[in-house]
């Protein structure tokens, strides 16, 4: 088995790296359209936390009738 603290430190991004990823981006969406891009990753994320807090909604209203359940 591989030892996750030898995994760890290739899983930093330093800033160099971060600057290369940016740069591709650019390069192969252009300007005009990374702005949709972002707009659709924030809503595709806004999504996904209504999501969760409908899930985390519906555990704790079958929490609270269970509890009822019992008295």
């Amino acid at each position: 088995m591989v030892d996750i603290m030898l995994i760890y430190p290739m899983l930093m991004i330093g800033t160099w790296e971060i600057v290369a990823i940016v740069a591709v981006v650019l390069l192969l969406f252009g300007g005009k359209k990374i702005p949709e891009l972002m707009k659709g990753l924030g809503q595709g994320v806004k999504s996904f936390k209504q999501g969760m807090n409908e899930v985390e909604k519906e555990i704790k209203d079958m929490d609270n009738t269970d509890d009822y359940k019992k008295q």
